[in-house]
């Protein structure tokens, strides 16, 4: 499915804003016109891109100049490692048409759950190959999202690739580790995915990896330490920001690793930056949440993102929370009085009931009372 991008959209691609970490310098007319392959369903007019991607205004996501509030789901995976794996098209059409029609505009999914057979990796961390069935199944999902109107959060790791016992765990945690192997996942398949889907609009953002606090905390996911994981999304970030204007967070498991109330911001943008240049900070946050963490932490819904301990500077979703809480407090509860803090959206987990954890059945209430309360700002360009 892969086709070459025309000379009128690359050269569009001039026009686009800057991104919030202090910007993609525009292109300059010799990089415009430097041809690379995307996906059929990338494909789309500059017009109707400029006009239905999110881009960030201060503290706000906007479309077209309108505020959007991310009145999101997590869909991890239907089937662990879908895109490359078992790729259930008729549910991710079906599920995203019942998504839009009970008022959500987004979802996290996890486009590599944990599988080695996705991105090969060598004995020295470095890549050996991408499958070519996993760029075959995102073509069509992200041809669904933007069927449905759905914007993806696309997750492209998880603290699961380094746990003992995941074929590969060892050869993960080298590639994060190790200068050469970073770069050759950057090179292999970080720019290669943004080149792909850069002119999909709703491919909202990147998250690099879900919950890294395990992979630093665990010994089981091999302990490895912040130098290493903040450079390895450092350097991420600084590429995708370089080569494509898509907004970039990273999941992060708990407010203690990204607030300086807690343990530190290690995905601040003074660090950040300080690793590999100025466009490397995030474009936005994204933590999660759940229950157990309240004795510690506090309850973010019932805060600001700045009380909670987040700096301030960026817009700040709730990226993963459960959709029935121990608190006794409901998802319609909580979603509202996110929105009423200063939040800029929540994502439950999940609107499909896999984990054993939530469903669209239980969400729908919160989800379908904020389109109600808010539509203008769920659905900015009118549903």
């Amino acid at each position: 499915m892969k086709k070459q991008l025309t000379s009128i959209i690359l050269a569009a691609s001039l026009l686009m804003s800057m991104t919030a970490c202090g910007g993609k310098e525009q292109q300059t007319a010799e990089a415009a016109e430097t041809e690379a392959p995307v996906s059929e369903a990338a494909e789309t007019s500059s017009a109707d891109y400029d006009k239905t991607r999110v881009t960030i205004d201060g503290t706000q996501f906007k479309v077209n100049g309108k505020e959007l509030w991310i009145n999101g789901v997590n869909t991890p995976w239907q089937n662990w490692n879908d895109f490359g794996g078992n790729f259930d098209e008729a549910f991710w059409d079906s599920h995203f048409a019942e998504l839009h029609e009970n008022g959500v505009n987004a979802s996290r999914i996890w486009v590599n759950c944990n599988g080695m057979s996705i991105v090969r990796l060598k004995s020295d961390g470095t890549v050996q190959a991408v499958d070519e069935e996993h760029w075959t199944h995102l073509d069509k999902l992200f041809e669904l999202a933007e069927k449905h109107e759905i914007y993806i959060m696309a997750t492209f790791l998880s603290f699961d690739h380094f746990k003992d016992g995941n074929t590969g765990c060892d050869k993960f945690r080298l590639m994060v580790s190790d200068d050469t192997a970073t770069q050759s996942y950057i090179d292999s398949y970080v720019i290669p995915f943004v080149e792909r889907y850069g002119q999909n609009p709703y491919l909202w953002s990147i998250d690099l990896m879900n919950e890294p606090d395990w992979v630093h905390e665990n010994a089981e996911c091999g302990k490895v330490g912040w130098d290493k994981l903040s450079n390895f999304f450092a350097k991420c970030t600084a590429a995708i920001h370089e080569n494509s204007d898509e907004l970039v967070t990273v999941g992060l498991g708990m407010i203690k690793y990204n607030s300086d109330k807690f343990d530190g911001n290690y995905v601040s943008d003074e660090y950040m930056t300080s690793l590999a240049g100025e466009k490397a900070c995030l474009d936005f946050y994204s933590t999660h949440y759940y229950f157990w963490q309240n004795a510690y932490m506090g309850y973010p819904f019932e805060q600001s993102p700045v009380s909670f301990g987040l700096d301030g500077t960026k817009p700040s979703v709730i990226g993963e929370s459960a959709v029935v809480s121990e608190s006794g407090r409901t998802a319609e509860q909580d979603y509202e009085n996110a929105y009423n803090n200063g939040w800029n959206g929540v994502m439950a987990w999940t609107s499909n009931g896999v984990d054993n954890c939530g469903s669209l059945e239980e969400l729908r209430p919160a989800v379908t009372k904020m389109r109600d309360m808010i539509k203008e700002k769920i659905f900015p360009l009118g549903e």
